[in-house]
């Protein structure tokens, strides 16, 4: 059963007569979406001030662990602060600008405020996501556009290059092309022979060849493999064929050892990644809370002081 204005506490005067006899609705949409701008605009500038502050906190002569937690620890606040700041201010316009309900009960009023701030936050709330997403589309386009220009074949440049089988591709990167090099140098005090000064080149993508061949698997390399590669370090090192193919073994096996060690380390860095995505979703989840919480209380902060300054202003 719905109370009269009289009965909740509200003095009627000529003004209210007047909207009383207007129909009016129940959702004002210019208030929500003067509410959600005003978040949205303001979310802005308290993001660009913490991203500011954010970088020049950070010093290159410190540790990068300390910093980059302190630097996470403090982008948490402030996004949690900046979606309480902005969703309470979009919260508190929308309540301040919505049309006064006369006729309706103060439990329904405190209901319709406390909507037109949710409403308000949930506007602002889109309006930022779709910036976002056109601002991270924008960054990613240029350098898409530089990925797919950066080679002429149909290779995949984020695939290894060991899982290629591009033996020249192979020998010109690290770490593949390190350990050939080493696989081939010539022992200090010793007279390089002959056969050090011609078809280098050739001869290392040949031996790269060989490793990608075995590497690939991950298993040794076979003994035919490791007798020939023997003999090829024995004529350009001037090293005897047992130390030849005891160095053919060695390199390799450091070889497999680092290529363990990056595949470890690429492991881990994407499990990193994963908390670190799963842990911004959750605060993300909590800010967006507050945001909706601060939003919804300040608007019926908003409406409740528009009512008293209606219902105190003096009539003529």
């Amino acid at each position: 059963m719905e109370h009269s204005p009289a009965s909740s506490g509200y003095a009627r005067s000529p003004e209210d007569t007047a909207i009383a006899a207007m129909p009016s609705s129940s959702v004002s949409w210019t208030a929500i979406l003067a509410g959600g701008l005003g978040a949205a605009a303001f979310a802005l500038i308290l993001l660009t001030l913490g991203t500011g502050l954010g970088l020049t906190a950070i010093s290159p002569w410190k540790s990068a662990g300390t910093n980059a937690k302190a630097f996470g620890f403090a982008a948490v606040i402030w996004i949690c602060v900046t979606s309480v700041l902005t969703s309470g201010l979009g919260g508190y316009l929308a309540g301040r600008l919505r049309h006064r309900w006369t006729t309706v009960d103060l439990d329904e009023v405190h209901f319709r405020d406390t909507a037109h701030g949710f409403l308000s936050w949930a506007v602002a709330t889109l309006f930022t996501a779709m910036f976002v997403t056109l601002a991270a589309t924008a960054a990613i386009r240029p350098g898409a556009a530089i990925g797919a220009g950066s080679h002429d074949g149909p290779l995949d440049v984020n695939a290894p290059i060991v899982e290629r089988g591009d033996a020249a591709a192979a020998f010109n990167a690290w770490p593949v092309g390190y350990f050939v090099d080493s696989l081939y140098r010539i022992p200090a005090g010793v007279t390089p022979p002959p056969a050090a000064m011609t078809g280098g080149e050739a001869v290392r993508v040949e031996t790269t060849r060989i490793f990608l061949n075995s590497v690939g698997a991950g298993g040794p390399l076979s003994p035919e493999d490791t007798e020939y590669l023997g003999r090829l370090v024995a004529q350009r090192t001037g090293l005897a064929t047992p130390d030849a193919q005891a160095r053919v073994t060695t390199t390799y096996t450091r070889l497999q050892q680092k290529r363990a060690a990056l595949d470890a380390a690429a492991k881990d860095g994407a499990e990193k990644a994963r908390r670190a995505t799963i842990s911004a979703s959750l605060w993300l989840f909590v800010s967006l809370l507050m945001g909706a919480f601060s939003a919804s209380l300040l608007a019926t902060h908003g409406g409740r002081a528009r009512d008293v300054l209606i219902i105190h202003q003096p009539t003529l």
